[in-house]
């Protein structure tokens, strides 16, 4: 199996290999390596080069299968500043997943910058941790993990910075944003409250806004979920590369017992 999330087979046809799967069954995917995968139609949409993908917002429409993928990107409402693109990732058989994403010119505005959250602490203060006992092989054991405080294993908040093992596509260097998007669906992953084996924390979307185009091959995610009375939550995660803040992510969740 090729060392890489996806195997291009041409004209947006992508095999998708056993580093796809995620932690609770060996047919389905970790929606890192998807949302990865539109961000990549995305970012290959033409007329981007002076524009940053400032939102994107991601609908799951059910499980990822470990199966041949199709995705395809169009623009819905063209503008030489403001833009709004669409994309789509489908099996054989239906949609599974979709995206709309704002992308905006970019200027200077470095002299007028404010609201960052603080920077994470580097990575080289952090501890490397790996997966959990009982948790399947696949997409954790392709992305290097390093606690600054929390894990995949620990209840609550949690601040780690993780970094992908291997290219999105074979072949291919992943672009700095396609590393991101590998990782914020996470969020919800290292900051639960919940046992995952008694719960349920399924998530419908993801949304990220971007601040600025990350730098380098570091994602940090500083993470909180906050957990309703009525079977809803919401995972929030304030996003950095080394450098510091680059985006805020959330996830909106479906919580029940198993």
């Amino acid at each position: 199996m090729p060392e890489a999330f996806y195997e291009s087979r041409g004209e947006g046809c992508f095999s998708s290999t056993k580093n796809t799967a995620g932690p609770w069954s060996p047919h389905s995917q970790h929606f890192g390596p998807p949302a990865a995968l539109l961000t990549r139609a995305l970012e290959a949409f033409p007329g981007g080069d002076d524009k940053l993908l400032a939102r994107i917002s991601i609908e799951i429409l059910g499980p990822v299968p470990i199966a041949d993928l199709r995705v395809s990107a169009d623009v819905v409402r063209p503008g030489k500043s403001v833009e709004l693109l669409t994309a789509s990732l489908r099996t054989e058989d239906k949609t599974v997943a979709t995206a709309s994403a704002w992308r905006l010119a970019r200027s200077d505005t470095s002299s007028v910058r404010a609201g960052a959250a603080p920077a994470m602490p580097p990575v080289e203060r952090g501890v490397e941790f790996g997966r959990p006992d009982g948790w399947s092989p696949g997409y954790i054991d392709a992305m290097e993990w390093v606690s600054i405080s929390g894990s995949l294993a620990e209840s609550g908040p949690a601040t780690v910075w993780v970094r992908q093992r291997i290219p999105l596509v074979v072949g291919e260097e992943p672009t700095p944003l396609q590393r991101l998007m590998a990782v914020v669906d996470s969020a919800s992953g290292i900051s639960t409250w919940l046992d995952p084996i008694r719960w349920l924390f399924i998530n419908t979307e993801l949304t990220v806004h971007v601040q600025r185009a990350p730098v380098g091959e570091w994602i940090g995610l500083d993470a909180n979920t906050v957990i309703g009375p009525e079977g809803v939550g919401t995972a929030l995660s304030a996003v950095h590369d080394e450098r510091g803040q680059i985006a805020n992510s959330s996830q909106a969740l479906l919580v029940r017992p198993r």
